[in-house]
Parts: structure tokens; C-alpha cells; sequence
């Protein structure tokens, strides 16, 4: 009896602890974003940790911060709560594989097939590990990657398990990172069988599958072909224009007198003839408290510009500005300006000499909460409206701050406009100590909680007379000193409410940006699932059945009355016979034993087969592509049209290429490597024409108009030319790379598109411009 007791009395305790509201543990609204929650939760962190609080019940407090910090960070957790209020404390962790230990695919016996040039087809399995080394969960991606990715852009590739594309594009993938990550940009790797939902969710139809996230959105990579280049500037590209503006002596000024907008003026100088994605990195990074400009050295068009902030040609400069125009705050002066030195030195000036309260995001950095009255951060706001008439008062508040002698890491000056903020400024002015008017008055805040604030209102009006003005500075730097230099707290209390983000777009601003975002989502999602194809062929059927019908009825109308007026005239209407044209039929046959002596070797003279190579998995694929391209030479009764299952021929196709070679060697053939390649056979004169699409011939002619034959030895088509090109200089940041980096992270082709050469090439064999190798027989082994 006493255990079923003391059961029941477990169970209704942990009911109780599992039933409290990690909302109000943390003092956030249930709308409260991610960011809203962490910002809480590192205040009550600070607040409540045993180190620093030595209450009684700190610990219990510090845990229980911590469990509702879990619990609201956790999507499916935080979703469960708001629906049926189960506040569980195991999260739903996911667990899965980690294969970055064992070498897969280890010995394949076709990867040396080709390694210096040619078909450069090499798959390195054993390489398929290093995306596990940046892959992440779903839950990851929502609590990690899409808040950050407001200050950071990020890249994030989808991979599966036996993809050969995903492993072809693994040096890619290593070469971005190495080149792009110091630079800025995040990198994120993600099992698309591991993470379903996610995958669904995003719209991923292909491995591998590259998406940016910026902005707290994905944007697809729409590119056919994975390359360095395209890569590099896809992420140009999705940097919101206009991140960081160039100019010129002509903008210069204006652009230094924004300062209205509530951030500090940012210049960079460089010689460089496009923005370098660096600067674009920083200035997303910072673009809520810096704008940012591109001065180009050695233009005609900046001259004054440099020379008026005295700028070394040389060098790469930043330059960052306050309300001041003629003289920046901070400069700094690199023969290469580096990413972390410049976030270094915007983070240290990104507040203006006395800035506007105009967001809560703002308030929380420049008057952070701090629970400990020894130190304790102190805002002095001056409530102004947003009119001319108030320009002197903040003014001669820039003129005091420049003069006080105040430790600045402590004390924070700041004004704002009371018709923008109406509930912060009416939380201060309800108790005692304000003021009845609060327009032009000076308040002291110490923020103790993000919603509670300690706070003293100045005697005396903050005033621009010529005999007051010195007693209002010195009324004002007598409260703050002593307040600083003493224990005493400041007299009053109030609960204040968040403050209006004056930054925030307009309703039709609003739906105008939803709108677009939703066209973008589509326009992606449609084009990667093949659904607005099938949208477009819906529309077309519809309106060529409508136009059809109208053509119908009114040919109807016109026989009709055509047999009218034949009857009148008493004539017979003559029929018209129906002569049916002879239609030419496609066949394309498999090249097998059975059909090989029909297709190749009994040819008559002048006729070819044109054979592509295939395997099961490509087969469906490529077959009807090849049909496509090949049909409108139906008529010509010189061709004949085949494919051959590689795998199942190999040894055919080893001795075939093994004759060209004029020597006797060892060749290993990786079928994969071969899929999309199209053979023309002359059975007669015993010859082959070979179409690749990563090695397609050029087409040169002479200057007489005649088409000039391509030379060189026949080992080269099958990857035996040792020769060497000339290495370019590269520019990573300007998406060029140098011709032997392109060799290497050039470019990845995918199955659907490895026949779009095709129809150039059968017309460049119909010209007799290809490479023909010429073979002494043809081998037996066919199957």
C-alpha cells in the first residue's frame, strides 16, 4: 500500500515539474522568435549561474533556465508543448551511423581507367567520408544554419550513399571550403536519407543538390553543372543587392550623410575592378549597423575621394564614419584587407556618436541588462520628436559626449523619438519622478531585467540657451558620475515594453517581399520537381484543343456551304482522294551476337551505325534523349541506329579501343566512365568516330573555307596525351580560376545532360570533320 502511495506521489510531481510553462521561465511571449529566446536565456544564464548567484535556490533556477531553453529550441519539442502543453525533459534525440571510419569502395578495379588526360573519369570512393564532417541534422538547420544565416550566408550540399556524382564532386565541395570559409561564407553537408523531411521540404530532386541560405531562405543552385566557378558566383549572387554600393566623387558625400538611417558610413578603398566577395561578406554581416561603400583606386572618377582622406594607392584601406564626414573615427590600411580585421574593427565603431533607439535589437546592445549594482550599465536617452526644431538638442548632445569624461564601456548615450516609441516612453513617464511633459528631458536607465528597468529622471530640462546650457551639462555628468563612481541605485521602477522596430517594411512593403519570396519558392520548387513542364503541356493541350475546335467549326461552315452551292448549280462535288505519303519509322536496335553481323560487320559500303552506350540504371534515361536527336535522320537510308549495354560488352569494347592504340597494353575500363559516349561504325571500311561529352573535337577550318581534319595520334582519344597546358593566374573571389585549377574543379556533368553535344558532333561527322580510327578487325567477342 505504501509503494502504490508513494508511485502516485512521484508520478504527481513530476506531472507538476513537466506541467510548468518554459515561456514564462523565460519571460518571452509565446510569439517569441529563436533569437528572442536565446538572447533571454544567456540574460537569465548570467543572472542565475551558481558562480555568480549564491541564492538558495539558484541552482534549482539555473536548471530549470536550462530545461526550458531545451525544450523552446527544439522544433518538434516546442511544437508538441504549444499543442498539448507536454513538457517532457528527454529530448527527442536522433542518432544515426557514422561511416567516416570505414574506407568504402576501397580497390575499384576501373579507377586508373584513363588517369592523364582524355576520359579523366576516376572514381575515389574511399572520398565519399569527408561529407560527414561537416553534415548536420534537420534540427541543426533550423536552430543553427536559418537564424544565422541573417549575418552569414551559408551553402549546405545534399549527398546519399552509392551517388557517384556527390564523390565526383567531393573535390569541389573541399575546394570551396578551403578557399570560401575563411573568407566568410558557412558550409553545411547534409544525408539526404537521413533526413527525409528536410529533404522533401527544400525541394532537393537530384544528388548532389546545392542550396544558399540567406536571409533565413533557401535559394537554389540552378545550374546543371556543379563547378567551382558557378559556385562561387552563386554566392555572389544571392548577397542582396546593393550590400555594398560603389562610388565615386560624386556620391561620396551623399553617401556619407545617411547617417539618418542609424548606422555608421563604412569606405573601402581597393584597387580591385569588382566588389571582392570579402567586402560583400562583411557588409551583410554588419548591414544593420554599417553601410557600406567601394571606393575603386587609380579611377579618374575618385581622386578627390582619396586624396581629401589622404589614401595610400598602394594599399587597401577601410574607413569608418560617425555624424562626422570630414574625419573618420577608425582607419585602417593593409596591402590585403582580411576578413577578421575588418569584422574586428566595424564591431569596435558600429554605433554612431549618439544613436536612435529605433529597434529592441538595438537597445540590447547598447544598453545591456546586468543584475549586479557594482556594474552596472547606465543609458542616458534623450526623448526628442522627429522634427528640424530638435537638430540643436542633439546636437549639443554629440558636443557633451565628446567633451564628458565618461568610461564609454559603461555609460551609453542615446536619443529617441517619442511619437515612434509612445509605449517605452509611456512606461517611464507613469511613475513618479517623470516629468509631465517628457519632450526634450534626459532619463538615466539601468536595466536589471530585459522588461525591468531601474530608472532617474534630470531636474531640469535639456536646454540650448546660451545662459543654461553650461548648468545642463553639468547637471548631467554630475548624476552620471555619481551614480558611476557609487553602490546607490537609481529611485524608481518600471516595466517597459518592447520597443517598435522603426526599421521594419510597411504592409504593402510586406506582402510586396512575401510575394516575390513565394514566386521564388515556386519558380524553384516547380522547376526542380518537372511540375511546371507539366503545367506548361496542360495550358498548350488546352489551347490547341480550343484552337483546333474553332479551326473544325469553321471549316465545317465552309464545306457546308461550299455542298450548298454545288447543289444550286446542280453539280456533284467532287471528291478529293486522300493520297497517303509514306512514313519513315525510327528503329534503334541493341548490338548484340544476334545483330552484330547485321549492324557491323555485313555493312554495305557507305553505310554506319550510330551506337550509344548504356547500362541499366542510364538506359531509360538516355534512350529516349538519343531518340530525340537522332530522329531527323529517320530518312536516311545510309544509317542505322543502335545501342550497347556496355557492362555486358565490355571485353568487345576493351579489344576495339585497344587496336588504336598500335601497341599491345594493359587497359582497365570502368563501364560508368563510358555512359553517353556514341560510336559510328563504318562496318566496311573498318573505322570508328568516338563523341564524349567532357571531350568534344573542335570544329577548325582553314582560311579557304575547307574543313581542316584533326591530327594527332590516336592514343590521345583514349587518355595517353602527356602534354601540358600553361597555368593562368586565378582570382577566387572574382570567379576565375586558372586553365589547370579548371582541369580539376571544372565542372561535374550530369546523366541528363551528356548527349547535349550530340547534334554539333553528327553534324561535324556528316561534314567529315572527326577524328576516325581505323582498326584492322572487327572483334568477335560480342555478346
Amino acid at each position: 500500500m505504501c509503494s502504490i502511495k508513494l508511485f502516485i506521489f512521484l508520478a504527481i510531481f513530476h506531472t507538476a515539474l513537466s506541467l510548468k510553462d518554459p515561456y514564462a521561465t523565460l519571460g518571452v511571449p509565446r510569439s517569441a522568435s529563436v533569437t528572442e529566446i536565446k538572447q533571454a536565456y544567456k540574460r537569465l544564464a548570467r543572472e542565475w549561474h551558481p558562480d555568480k548567484n549564491k541564492e538558495p535556490d539558484a541552482e534549482a533556477k539555473f536548471i530549470e533556465i536550462n530545461k526550458a531553453y531545451e525544450l523552446l529550441t527544439d522544433p518538434e519539442r516546442k511544437k508538441l508543448f504549444d499543442r498539448s502543453g507536454v513538457t517532457e525533459d528527454a529530448p527527442n534525440f536522433r542518432h544515426y551511423p557514422d561511416y567516416s571510419q570505414f574506407r568504402r569502395f576501397e580497390g575499384d578495379p576501373f579507377e586508373h581507367l584513363f588517369s592523364q588526360g582524355g576520359f579523366n573519369f576516376q572514381y575515389k570512393f574511399s572520398q565519399g567520408s569527408f561529407y560527414h564532417r561537416q553534415t548536420i541534422t534537420a534540427k541543426a538547420f533550423e536552430n543553427h544554419i536559418v537564424p544565422n544565416s541573417n549575418f552569414q550566408p551559408y551553402l549546405v550540399l545534399f549527398y546519399g550513399e552509392l551517388c557517384f556524382a556527390c564523390i565526383n564532386a567531393e573535390p569541389i565541395w573541399r575546394k570551396l571550403i578551403q578557399e570560401l570559409e575563411p573568407l566568410g561564407v558557412g558550409f553545411a553537408a547534409i544525408h539526404a536519407q537521413q533526413e527525409p523531411s528536410l529533404t522533401h521540404k527544400i525541394g532537393v530532386s537530384s544528388l548532389p543538390y546545392l542550396i544558399g541560405v540567406v536571409d533565413g531562405r533557401a535559394v537554389h543552385y540552378k545550374d546543371h553543372q556543379l563547378s567551382f566557378i558557378k559556385v562561387v558566383d552563386f554566392c555572389r549572387r544571392i548577397i542582396p543587392s546593393r550590400t555594398v554600393v560603389s562610388l565615386s566623387d560624386y556620391s561620396v558625400d551623399d553617401f556619407l550623410q545617411g547617417w539618418h538611417d542609424n548606422r555608421v558610413r563604412v569606405l573601402i578603398f581597393s584597387k580591385a575592378e569588382s566588389i571582392r566577395l570579402r567586402y560583400l561578406l562583411v557588409a551583410y554581416r554588419f548591414r544593420n549597423n554599417a553601410a557600406v561603400g567601394h571606393v575603386r583606386l587609380g579611377s579618374s572618377d575618385t581622386e578627390v575621394a582619396c586624396k581629401r582622406y589622404n589614401v595610400q594607392p598602394k594599399m587597401e584601406s577601410l574607413l569608418i564614419f560617425n555624424e562626422d564626414s570630414m574625419k573618420p573615427i577608425a582607419t585602417l590600411s593593409m596591402t590585403e584587407l582580411s576578413p577578421q580585421t575588418m569584422i574586428d574593427v566595424i564591431e569596435a565603431n558600429k554605433f554612431l556618436l549618439l544613436p536612435r533607439l529605433s529597434s529592441q535589437n538595438l537597445f540590447d546592445q547598447l544598453c545591456p541588462t546586468e543584475a549586479k549594482r557594482s556594474r552596472k550599465y547606465l543609458c542616458v536617452i534623450l526623448i526628442t520628436k522627429n522634427v528640424k526644431e530638435h537638430d540643436p538638442y542633439r546636437a549639443l548632445m554629440r558636443e557633451f559626449i565628446q567633451h564628458v569624461d565618461l568610461p564609454n564601456d559603461r555609460v551609453r548615450f542615446m536619443f529617441l523619438f517619442e511619437e515612434k516609441q509612445k509605449e517605452f516612453v509611456k512606461a517611464l513617464t507613469s511613475g513618479m519622478g517623470a516629468p509631465e511633459d517628457p519632450i526634450l528631458h534626459v532619463v538615466l536607465i539601468w536595466r536589471k531585467e530585459h522588461d525591468r528597468v531601474k530608472y532617474q529622471w534630470l531636474d531640469h530640462k535639456w536646454d540650448i540657451s546660451d545662459d543654461i546650457v553650461n548648468a545642463t551639462k553639468e547637471e548631467l555628468n554630475a548624476a552620471v558620475k555619481h551614480l558611476m563612481q557609487s553602490t546607490e541605485t537609481l529611485p524608481y521602477d518600471a516595466r517597459v515594453s518592447i520597443l517598435a522596430d522603426e526599421h521594419a517594411l510597411g504592409l504593402f512593403s510586406r506582402v510586396l517581399n512575401r510575394m516575390i519570396l513565394m514566386g521564388d519558392v515556386i519558380w524553384d520548387n516547380l522547376t526542380r520537381q518537372e511540375i511546371l513542364p507539366a503545367l506548361s503541356v496542360v495550358l498548350s493541350i488546352g489551347f490547341i484543343i480550343l484552337v483546333g475546335y474553332i479551326m473544325s467549326y469553321l471549316v465545317q461552315l465552309e464545306e457546308q456551304s461550299i455542298q450548298e452551292k454545288y447543289q444550286r448549280e446542280g453539280k456533284q462535288v467532287p471528291g478529293v482522294p486522300n493520297r497517303s505519303k509514306p512514313e519513315y519509322h525510327l528503329h534503334i536496335h541493341e548490338l548484340r551476337g544476334e545483330t552484330y553481323n547485321g549492324l557491323v560487320r555485313l555493312l554495305k559500303p557507305g553505310c554506319r551505325t550510330l551506337v550509344l552506350l548504356v547500362d541499366n540504371e542510364s538506359k531509360m534515361k538516355l534512350l529516349p534523349i538519343y531518340y530525340k536527336i537522332v530522329y531527323p535522320y529517320r530518312k536516311n537510308k545510309t544509317l542505322m541506329f543502335a545501342f550497347l549495354m556496355v557492362e555486358k560488352n565490355l571485353e568487345w569494347y576493351r579489344h576495339l579501343l585497344l587496336q588504336t592504340l598500335g601497341e599491345q597494353r594493359e587497359l582497365n575500363i570502368n563501364p560508368k566512365n563510358c555512359i553517353g559516349t556514341v560510336l559510328s561504325l563504318n562496318g566496311h571500311r573498318k573505322y570508328f568516330c568516338v563523341y564524349h561529352a567532357k571531350h568534344a573535337e573542335p570544329n577548325s577550318r582553314r582560311r579557304d573555307g575547307r574543313v581542316k581534319k584533326p591530327e594527332g595520334s590516336a592514343g590521345e582519344f583514349i587518355g595517353f596525351d602527356e602534354s601540358n597546358s600553361d597555368s593562368e593566374t586565378s582570382d577566387v573571389e572574382a570567379a576565375k580560376l586558372s586553365k589547370n585549377d579548371c582541369d580539376i574543379y571544372g565542372s561535374i556533368l550530369f546523366e541528363e545532360h551528356l548527349l547535349d553535344g550530340l547534334p554539333n558532333w553528327l553534324d561535324r561527322l556528316f561534314e567529315g570533320s572527326t577524328r576516325r580510327y581505323y582498326i584492322q578487325y572487327w572483334p568477335d567477342n560480342m555478346k
